[in-house]
């Protein structure tokens, strides 16, 4: 089974085995292009550029689809998450007409890469309903079906809901789609292979230098490149983008059902944060996926309640044989509703960038295959102004927009905190863990299964902000910039490149 940023195991990451890479990376080589990040962007753009004639190396700190990719509820639509009447309102009608074409591209792109490649991941052809339950809600629906016809997409009002639930009004956009994204990433990564591509898992890029080309520092060599695009959900280190991404949780389960009523479309109310449905069909069998309770990530004080929730909403609507699999997973809002795919503000070269995808990363992750693939061979492209991130413009401050954090925080060098006080004053159940202050300085402290006490520091080491635990997902969250690390520190999600500092708990009954 791979692994994820998560203790919770995805409906996807089951059962799949760890890839396994053929093609061994050349250190003595100048690559034309290094994508540091395994997930479906990184191995999507990766594939576009080899097949176009470049020569590409993935570069992935854990294993592919580690990230997100493995805890997406994979949803391909171009009924996106921001509506098209804000798009239109933010951007213009021509704008949002060009984004309903991105969006539509990148779902022919993923098919087109299925059939060429012949990738088995279950795709299917679906519609995309999205349904009112209260006046206010059928005016605003009434709005966004106006906007999505003026944008091009195929949509109609519809009289019934592929699901039992009460509803005052329906809209359904055709074109739509689902699949397995592991199983899609796996493919696409074993296409790249055969083209000469090279994936390199486990391998952490601790430095970036951007002189004369760029050198990646790694702890299994540095790598050479004439460019680089950032494929890791947010860029690391220290950057302007980090200041207009907010970092979000969302919660998913997924189970089977007693009438063996599955619907086959994608299903969307129109809450905030609202519900997600849609079936899919793994090896011959059947499951409903059904997502939601959105929250800031690091912001939930009780994130196991989330999922208690979901479980309320989905036993409401359905009769549920057996849950098989509850997970949660991040995903960072852009501050204008578009994503940000292009330069790194503040290299204007050859350092790219795709972030800011919403909830429309299975749907982006193509777009900025197709965008970063047309800038790296200078064509000429509509979309790459559309999503250019230098729209944003740098704020006070940010004069260096790629740095990173190499003075890792180091505050309890040869400090240690004694076993049985500390537990003492504590008193944390299995399972259980807090941020408190104990003699003048703050630790974060979890207790394993065992009764093991695990102590780190809990200053962030992105920009010093304080951690939050999440008691789903077992792991320390930042909610400043979206930071995740494992109870042990280690760095789970970025944009931190360092683990939080450990501290060292001894018992001093051993130590007499």
């Amino acid at each position: 089974m791979i692994q994820r940023d998560g203790m919770r195991i995805s409906l996807w990451q089951n059962e799949i085995p760890v890839y396994k890479p053929q093609n061994d990376p050349d250190i003595q080589a100048i690559y034309d292009v290094a994508i540091i990040g395994g997930g479906i962007t990184g191995i999507s753009t990766a594939f576009q550029l080899q097949k176009a004639g470049k020569k590409c190396i993935v570069i992935e700190a854990n294993n592919i689809c580690f990230g997100t990719t493995g805890g997406t509820t994979a949803h391909l639509n171009t009924l996106l998450d921001t509506p098209y009447t804000r798009i239109i309102k933010n951007f213009g009608k021509d704008d949002a007409q060009l984004v309903a074409r991105a969006a539509t591209e990148a779902i022919d792109l993923i098919k087109t890469n299925i059939a060429q490649n012949g990738i088995a991941c279950e795709f299917e052809d679906a519609s995309a309903y999205l349904f009112s339950q209260t006046n206010e809600q059928t005016e605003e629906l009434d709005e966004i079906y106006e906007a999505c016809q003026e944008v091009g997409l195929d949509i109609a009002y519809n009289l019934s809901l592929p699901v039992s639930i009460d509803f005052e009004k329906t809209i359904e956009v055709r074109g739509q789609g689902k699949f397995h994204p592991v199983k899609y990433v796996y493919g696409l990564a074993q296409a790249f292979e055969k083209a000469g591509g090279v994936i390199l898992q486990q391998t952490r890029v601790t430095g970036i230098e951007d002189t004369e080309g760029i050198t990646i520092e790694t702890a299994n060599g540095n790598f050479r490149a004439a460019n680089l695009i950032y494929a890791t959900h947010i860029p690391p280190g220290v950057n302007l983008l980090q200041m207009r991404c907010e970092p979000w949780r969302s919660y998913a389960m997924s189970f089977t059902v007693k009438d063996e009523n599955y619907p086959h479309d994608l299903i969307y109310d129109m809450y905030d944060p609202y519900h997600y449905i849609r079936s899919q069909k793994i090896d011959g069998k059947e499951y409903v996926i059904v997502g939601g309770e959105d929250h800031k990530t690091g912001d939930g004080e009780n994130t196991e309640a989330n999922f208690l929730r979901l479980e309320s909403y989905i036993r409401k609507h359905f009769n549920v044989s057996e849950i098989l699999f509850k997970w949660s997973s991040q995903y960072f809002e852009p501050g204008d509703g578009l994503p940000y795919i292009g330069h790194l503000p503040g290299h204007p070269g050859n350092i790219f960038v795709a972030t800011g995808y919403g909830g429309n990363g299975m749907t982006y992750s193509s777009v900025a295959a197709m965008v970063l693939k047309q800038m790296i061979l200078e064509e000429e492209s509509p979309y790459i102004k559309l999503f250019n991130p230098n729209r944003v413009k740098p704020i006070a401050g940010f004069t260096t927009f790629l740095k990173q954090n190499v003075g890792a925080i180091r505050n309890f060098v040869d400090k240690w905190f004694d076993k049985e006080k500390l537990e003492e004053f504590v008193e944390l159940a299995h399972g259980e863990a807090k941020v408190t202050k104990y003699n003048g300085e703050k630790l974060a402290l979890y207790k394993d299964e065992h009764g093991e006490l695990h102590a780190v520091s809990p200053v962030c080491t992105h920009l010093k902000c304080s951690v939050a635990w999440n008691d789903a997902e077992q792991s320390w969250d930042c909610p400043c910039h979206g930071s995740r690390f494992s109870y042990e520190g280690k760095v789970l999600t970025g944009p931190a490149d360092h683990d939080l500092e450990k501290i060292e708990i001894k018992s001093l009954v051993e130590h007499d």
